[in-house]
Parts: C-alpha cells; structure tokens; sequence
C-alpha cells in the first residue's frame, strides 16, 4: 500500500439539501481532478451530476432545476453569483448591476424563486433579495461585519447577522427585515456577552420562527425565536458541559437536530420546539458536522433532516463519510457507505493544558508499529474561528502510513469550546495560540508520541500564520515550518485583502494600521525572521484576496536576507483552491522535506521567487 491510496478514491465531502418542497440533496465529491456536484433525488434513489462550472459553495433553487453559485476570477473569491440550469446549462448572473463581492451567505425560500444573498464589496456589508428575476433589491448595509443572510420559507421575511450593535467586536445579533418594504422588524440579542447567530427559517411556510445560536450562558445553546411577537424556547442545558449547536429543522418544525460537542467529542440531541426539552440521538461514535467561518455557509458539512427522518453524515478520521438514516422509531439504515479506502489509523482525543491552565484539545494519530518517539507534524487548522474534527483526513493517513506521526491542535480561537475560548485568541493575537502551541508540543514530547528534535509544524491560512509566528517566536521547538497560503506581513497585507476581511481584522488587532502599526508589527511573522532557526516552506496563492501574495514573498524575501533556509512554491488560484491532484502534490513535497530536514539538509535550492508576472 503507498500513501497516495488514501487520496485515490472520489469521496463525499458534503451533503446540501435543497430547500424546495422536494427532498433533493447537493451533494459535493473530491477526486483526483478536482470537486464535482450531483443532485440526489432521495426518494426516488437517483442521482444526476450538474454540468459546467460549478463551486462547491453551491445551494439548488427551490424548484431544484438550477444551481446557485459563487463564481470569481481565478478563485480570488471576488465575483457574482450565478444560476446554472441543469438541463440546459444556460448560466445566468443574479447580480449583473453590482461590482464583484465576496459572498458571505446564500439562502433560498421555499416557496417562490426568492433567494437572500450575503455580499461583501469596497462600499461594505450588504443583503440582497432576488425575487422572481427582477432586479436585486438591497435589504440591508452596513459598514460593519454582516454575515450570514436567510430568508424564510414563504419569503416574506430575511434576517442576517450583524454586529452594528456593537461595531468593531465579532459578536452578532441577529435582524429580521421585511422582504417587502425592506423594513426592519426587529433584532435579537443578548446582551454585550451573549452573540447570536441564526442557523435557519422554519420550513414551513406561513410560520416565521427562526432556529438561533446564543451564547448568553457562555456556551452555544439553540433558541427557536418569533420574531414577530418575540417569543422564544431556549433550551439552556445547564447539565451539559460545552456547545450544544443547532443544525436543523425537521421538515413539520416540531424538532430540532442538535450537536453537543464536550471536548470535542460530537453527541446528536433532538430538541422539541414547544418545549425545549432535548433528548439524545443513538450513533456511533465520530463526527457528525463540521464548522466553518467567513464563507457562505455556516458549515462544512453538517448532519440535517430528511423527508423520512433525520440523516446522520458521520465522519472519523479513519472512516470517510458516511449517510445514515434514522426513522421515528429509532431504527437506523445506511443510506450511502463511505468510499473505500485502505485500512486506517483513528485518531485520539487527548487533553492538554496550557500555560495559564487553560484546557486544550489535542487529536494524536501515531504509526501502530512505533515503539519509541519519533518525528510528528503538528497541524493547526485555519480561521480562527474553526475547528478539527474527527472527520477522514487522508494528510494524517499519508504521514502515519510514512512512519510520521501527525497530531493537530485546538488552539485558543478554536470554535465549539465555548465563548471564551473562541476568542481566546485576541488582545493580541497570536500570543495564546502560542502558549497553547508550546503545550501541545510540551505533551507530545513528555509522552513519547514525538521526539523533541523532530516536531514539525504546519497549517493552512491562519493555521499557517501561526506555523510562521511559532517558527519565529518559538524556534526551539520545530524542526521546520509548512504553511500554506498563510499570512506573514499584516501591514503589507492589509490594504491588498479582499474588503470582507478588514474589518474582522481591525477589532482583532485593535485598529488600522496607521492607529496600531505596534500591533500590527507585533502580531506579524515578518517582524521575528532574525529569530528563525528552522526551515520554512510557503505554498501560496497568486489571487489569494485574504492573504494576498505581495506580503508572503516579503517574508520570505527578508527571511532569505537573514541567511534563512526559505522556500516558497506558487500556484495559480486563490485561497481555497483545492482538488486531489494537488494535495498529493503537496504532500509529496512536505514528505521529501520532511525527510531532508531529518537528514540535516537545506530545503532552499535557490533564490525565493515573486508571484508569476511580477518577475522584473
């Protein structure tokens, strides 16, 4: 068996129902040549692939004859979305009037061809209702970060989230505005303390309840809310330790589906909607969604009702998904087995302590045949505000099958820990990840899953900040960096990112620039290249509009100057490009370096090079 098995087969990543009266699924596969869409017709057991262009960002329109998407000039997540029909492949823009934006929500009636889209442009925040092919009509605006826009299932009412309420601090209310008049009705919060988050309409039409996530005791808690008369049934849980996330409602609005996640550890919950009262979901032990941030959904993949009952998409890192269904009586079919894959390695859930006391989570996966410590790389996911899941992850194979351990952190910024901890990492950022990186690294060593010299670390995005911040902060501790479109030069970065992301990071550092420049160049990779004493590999994106390439080859460039052994390798894309073929690519390249550095050798061959264009 040769690692680049676990990469082989095309796999399920996510599961999407449409919001029609039909019970038709979206359903998003990776393989070797990259992502592709089909529509899964439940009932009726038949599924049809959609032709064309098509992002994995996706939602099918409530008749289910066309796909919604997202579509930007070289992946650079600046663009419009489009209507692709799916028996004619005629491709028609929904916002032809308005200049590119970032998409930061979609959502789609029931009823009608009403859609709410989340936009975000140079001129800010914006919710936009396309109704019936006319024109789009602007809802709501703000300067301030919005996010997250749904609309109810007789399009009447749309609600997005927005931190006008308290501008410059990522915590969310929520507000309804009529679809009609563009009104507002009324806005939901909890206090200074308690954010809220909405998650979705009632599915029934006529019935404008909307199903939301509040903090107001310090953890994630579901709230089914009427925004009309402002009544409300939370369900506090005060006897569950950690989040207890809203994922669904059923089709009759009578439950709701339910993630309690306590250390990581993921346990489904159906909660009654009169009542509040929750009771648990039998399953197996694994994953059952997965959070996302600053994108157009609020997750990954995430388990949801069926027409028939619920339907469980479970994940571990040695199972690829899987679809389960669960009928009224408890009994449980499976709907779609995972794809085969060689046998694999699971991972377990450790606790680690950091510096301060604080409580981390920590997932080791570690070669079956290793009897002493040995090399490990260290993982750290992207966001902040994400987290690792026990979901199929073919990197952690590749490494385990090689005879590298491979281990991932969530670090302080991690979501689906609590409030807290979520913002754990600000004031200023990157200090806490640190600590807790230094733990993590401290754990590993002390039980004997890694030896002390032969720690790597790497990450995507802000993951792979923080592999830049630790190999300059902490360079005692990594034997090499790997980052992937990560950001090294805040200063440099901020007036080239896309204008969904300034503001998020103007609260999290303090200011602009020009206010804070100490903060910026504090929290900056860039400003510790002297301290460097570890090899560092970038892999960056030339249109990458959150973390822009001109900062990266900065870093690398000044790291190179200081005598650094620095490699930076691009590819033509953006920020979230993906596909199979890559990945084995790129691990091919981290497990030839791997085994370089442990040989005691240079990884730089050459002088580091600009993004392709701007060679002089």
């Amino acid at each position: 068996m040769s690692w680049q098995d676990f990469y082989a087969a095309r796999q399920c990543v996510s599961l999407r129902r449409g919001r029609g009266p039909r019970d038709l699924v979206l359903s998003v596969d990776e393989g070797p040549d990259g992502s592709r869409l089909s529509v899964w017709d439940v009932p009726a057991g038949v599924t049809r692939p959609v032709e064309g262009e098509v992002g994995s960002d996706a939602v099918l329109n409530a008749a289910g004859d066309a796909v919604l998407s997202h579509h930007a000039d070289n992946d650079s997540e600046m663009g419009h979305v489009m209507a692709t029909c799916l028996t004619s492949g005629e491709v028609r823009d929904l916002t032809p009037g308005l200049p590119p934006y970032t998409l930061r929500g979609i959502d789609v009636a029931r009823e009608g061809d009403r859609v709410v889209l989340t936009a975000v442009a140079e001129d800010g925040f914006s919710l936009w209702l396309v109704a019936d092919g006319d024109p789009p009509r602007r809802l709501f605006d703000s300067a301030n970060e919005a996010w997250n826009g749904l609309i109810s299932a007789d399009g009447t009412l749309a609600s997005i989230d927005a931190t006008d309420h308290n501008p410059n601090v990522r915590r969310f209310a929520v507000t309804v505005v009529d679809t009609a008049t563009g009104k507002t009705v009324t806005t939901l919060s909890d206090g200074p303390d308690g954010p809220v988050r909405a998650v979705r309409f009632s599915p029934v039409p006529g019935d404008p309840r909307l199903l939301v996530s509040t903090e107001r005791t310090g953890f994630a808690r579901p709230c089914v809310w009427n925004p009309l008369d402002g009544s409300r049934v939370d369900a506090d849980a005060p006897h569950l330790a950690g989040d207890v996330v809203p994922l669904d409602w059923s089709d009759d609005a009578e439950r709701v589906l339910l993630a309690h996640v306590d250390g990581g550890v993921h346990r489904l919950l159906e909660m009654d909607t009169a009542t509040g009262e929750s009771f648990p979901v039998e399953h197996a032990p694994g994953a059952y969604f997965e959070p996302d941030v600053a994108t157009a959904h609020l997750n990954i993949w995430a388990s949801q009702y069926g027409s028939d009952g619920i339907r469980l998409l479970r994940q571990r890192f040695d199972l690829p998904l899987t679809v389960l269904g669960v009928d009224r009586t408890g009994h449980t079919t499976t709907l779609r087995g995972p794809a085969a894959v060689p046998a694999a390695v699971p991972a377990t859930s450790r606790t680690v302590r950091s510096a301060d006391g604080t409580a981390l989570q920590l997932w080791t996966c570690t070669p079956p045949e290793r009897t002493t410590p040995g090399p490990l790389v260290l993982w750290l996911h992207g966001g902040p505000n994400m987290a690792v899941v026990d979901r199929y992850n073919p990197r952690a194979q590749s490494w385990v099958a090689e005879g590298i351990g491979y281990a991932a952190l969530n670090y302080r910024g991690s979501v689906t820990f609590g409030r807290d901890f979520r913002e754990g990492f600000q004031n200023p950022i990157g200090d806490s990840e640190l600590e807790d990186i230094e733990a993590a690294v401290g754990w590993l060593v002390a039980e004997g899953v890694a030896a002390g010299d032969q720690v790597f670390v790497s990450g995507v995005s802000y993951g792979g900040y923080l592999s830049l911040l630790s190999a300059g902060r902490l360079p005692h501790l990594f034997a090499g960096a790997m980052a992937f479109v990560p950001m090294a030069d805040w200063l440099t970065a901020y007036d080239d990112m896309n204008p969904a992301l300034r503001g998020a990071w103007r609260s999290f550092i303090g200011g602009t620039p020009e206010q804070v420049p100490g903060a910026y160049r504090r929290a900056s990779p860039i400003t510790y290249v002297g301290d460097v004493r570890a090899p560092v590999w970038i892999k960056h994106a030339t249109h990458d509009t959150r973390c822009p390439p001109r900062q990266v080859h900065r870093y690398a460039q000044a790291l190179e100057r200081r005598g650094g052994d620095v490699v930076l390798d691009w590819f033509a894309g953006g920020h979230e490009t993906s596909g199979r073929d890559k990945d084995v690519h790129d691990q091919r390249r981290m497990l030839d370096l791997v085994r370089t550095a442990l040989r005691g050798e240079r990884w730089a061959t050459g002088p580091v090079a600009p993004p392709p264009g701007d060679r002089p």
